[in-house]
């Protein structure tokens, strides 16, 4: 029973059906299916569908699709690893987000889910996130790496802005910064402090594993 559960989440999931994700996630959880099982099944499932995508066999709308599946059932999984105590390796902990004053969310959710596909803990704060978010973000996930996204050329700075209140809040030092988006360049990246810039979703996932460098694995809780 166990396995039907969790290959029919998996292909809820990479035939981009948010209900049916959902669903099976939660029969995952009524069926006492170890959720860490569950969660590497969402994972293969998105990695599958990430790299489709990379192949050029699938397209943007494949990519957010499977994301926005997984992120209908993600919460209920997450909720019973945190329920029974079960803990996951991970590379790290990611917290990510679209800067204040910019609802662009396809960009963000893209590189969002891939890396949680190669094996991050990532928390997305959403779009329209405050500086003062990106903190409580930071300090409430214990993050490892700070990824914010901007596409429009006026809100761009904002990515100036949170980097300078996590030095007036003595966090710069904690996170690593990567940031991205249709309104950036490496220049702009490097002339507001941030550690790493990638104009692709895959190439973030890469940016994120060398940021974390010599950190190795930790416990995601």
């Amino acid at each position: 029973m166990s396995v039907e559960v969790l290959e029919k989440l998996k292909k809820a999931i990479i035939e981009y059906d948010g209900e049916a994700a959902a669903n099976w996630a939660r029969k995952a959880v009524e069926g006492k299916i170890d959720p860490i099982k569950a969660l590497d099944t969402m994972t293969v499932a998105i990695r599958e569908v990430g790299e489709g995508f990379g192949r050029g066999d699938l397209w943007l709308p494949d990519l957010v699709g499977a994301a926005d599946a997984m992120t209908s059932a993600m919460p209920i999984i997450e909720e019973e690893i945190k329920r029974i105590g079960v803990e996951r390796e991970s590379l790290g902990t990611v917290v990510i987000g679209t800067v204040y004053g910019d609802i662009h969310s396809i960009g963000k959710t893209m590189v969002a889910t891939l890396l949680t596909a190669h094996g991050f803990a990532v928390n997305d704060l959403g779009i329209n996130v405050t500086a003062e978010s990106f903190v409580e973000g930071i300090k409430k996930y214990n993050a490892d790496i700070v990824a914010m996204s901007s596409l429009m050329t006026t809100t761009a700075p904002e990515q100036r802005k949170v980097i300078e209140t996590l030095k007036e809040e003595g966090l710069r030092g904690e996170v690593k910064i990567m940031v991205g988006g249709g309104a950036l360049t490496q220049e702009f990246a490097d002339s507001i402090g941030a550690d790493g810039y990638d104009p692709t979703a895959a190439g973030a996932v890469k940016l994120a594993s060398s940021l974390m460098g010599d950190r190795g694995g930790k416990t995601w809780r």
